[in-house]
């Protein structure tokens, strides 16, 4: 059965309305076949990377950056990695009051060296998110659990 991960840094109450989304979307009934498994950045293993088939990840925007415990997830895992899960898809959500893009930039320039191919377009969120970002939350762990799907 594929595996999608779910990596995210879930410190705020924003935070946790787009990861309850992107979980939701990810394990509709209508997905069938896929299991998702769910770890905060700073509990993910190389044994989860290498796991799973797919994968989706959390931040929070701070000061222009991604959060650092999300930047402890990549530094603990991206060697171990790097040959390993080239090719796999991704998706990304990200939440900010400003400054999102230095964020988004370092998370796909993290993916690109491990060769990891977006499922669908980040999902990026300035304060409280509405109901049309929480419904792209939805779309997106939908749309990257689907792309396992056999």
């Amino acid at each position: 059965m594929p595996k999608l991960l779910i990596v995210h840094h879930t410190p705020s109450p924003f935070m946790q309305e787009m990861f309850e989304a992107v979980v939701a979307g990810a394990t509709d009934p209508e997905i069938e076949g896929v299991e998702v498994v769910r770890r905060a950045a700073l509990g993910v293993t190389v044994s989860d990377v290498l796991e799973a088939d797919g994968y989706l990840l959390g931040t929070p925007a701070n000061l222009g950056y991604m959060s650092g415990a999300l930047k402890h997830a990549f530094d603990t895992f991206y060697y171990p990695c790097l040959d390993s899960t080239r090719g796999r898809p991704y998706g990304l959500y990200i939440h900010g009051n400003q400054g999102t893009e230095g964020a988004e930039r370092s998370v796909e320039g993290v993916t690109t060296g491990l060769g990891w191919e977006k499922a669908a377009a980040a999902v990026i969120v300035s304060g409280k998110p509405g109901k049309a970002e929480v419904e792209r939350c939805w779309e997106l762990g939908a749309t990257v659990a689907a792309t396992l799907m056999g």
